[in-house]
């Protein structure tokens, strides 16, 4: 298919590459011009100086980019990509952002019979450049059935959660249940190390039961080597608590857990440790000061 890719960052770039490695005629637009033609000379195909000129004659127009206003600006600003697109095209937004901005950007394409799909990722770098995301999407059932196997050339897991919003409502839980997740890993093994126990032997006798998760498979021994350059960043992380909260305080959901986590992010930004990742919570616990 004729496919267009908007934003290449940690994520957007391998993602746009699986799609060219796939056989896809993709055309590339990165705001940093420079990252856009690292990619040609990676993967192939081509770029384009903006979205609207990427988007122009593609069947489906996937996006991944900052955050509410990025994606206003990439999608339907001066030279944004609803403005290249044609009637019956898919516009599919990767962002995670508010549902409140999925859903206007929705109105604002199905003025030109363009269909829009508002599809968060979770799994991080390492899942997007094994072609390994978790795709959550919000949106009406015929554009969805044909995104979904452009969407899964690298995903594992493609799934329709309901009408516009449902996508970005799906990952604020996933971004909830995270936080409580490293929260509780990071207090675990605080308290293995307080108490004189091998953490790693612990996290080994654990992990075979109920406690077992991602995040104690994926992060405990980092956690224990003190190990944060990597991963999802502090600073990603609290974007999207925000987003969560501010949910929250629109749908009358009570988050105490997640605004307490919320704070203790902003403490390590306050130090310094916005780019280290989300479980670099541990810090706080082993160098309260």
């Amino acid at each position: 298919m004729k496919l267009a890719f908007l934003g290449l960052g940690v994520m957007g770039f391998p993602m746009a590459g699986h799609l060219a490695r796939a056989g896809h005629d993709v055309t590339v637009y990165n705001r940093s011009a420079p990252k856009a033609q690292k990619w040609v000379e990676t993967y192939g195909g081509k770029h384009a100086e903006t979205p609207a000129a990427a988007a122009r004659g593609a069947d489906i127009v996937m996006m991944c980019v900052g955050n509410d206003d990025d994606v206003r600006a990439v999608a339907t600003g001066t030279d944004g990509a609803l403005s290249g697109m044609a009637a019956g095209t898919i516009l599919v937004d990767h962002t995670t952002a508010s549902a409140e901005v999925a859903r206007e950007v929705c109105a604002v394409a199905q003025r030109t019979n363009v269909a829009f799909l508002d599809a968060p990722v979770s799994g991080g770098q390492a899942g997007a450049e094994n072609g390994k995301l978790t795709i959550m999407v919000g949106g009406d059932a015929p554009a969805f059935e044909r995104a979904q196997p452009v969407l899964a050339t690298y995903a594992r897991a493609v799934t329709l959660m309901g009408g516009a919003g449902s996508g970005q409502l799906t990952k604020m839980v996933n971004q909830i249940c995270i936080a409580g997740l490293v929260e509780g890993l990071s207090e675990g093994i605080h308290f293995a190390m307080r108490a004189g126990l091998d953490p790693e032997r612990v996290l080994d006798v654990i992990s075979k039961g109920a406690a077992q998760s991602w995040q104690m498979e994926n992060r405990g021994k980092t956690m224990i080597a003190g190990k944060f350059d990597f991963g999802f960043a502090v600073d990603w992380m609290r974007k999207d608590l925000a987003i969560c909260l501010a949910e929250a305080r629109r749908n009358g959901a009570m988050l105490p857990v997640t605004a307490v986590v919320d704070q203790f992010y902003a403490q390590l930004q306050a130090r310094g440790g916005g780019r280290a990742d989300t479980s670099s919570l541990i810090r706080l616990l082993n160098d309260p000061k």
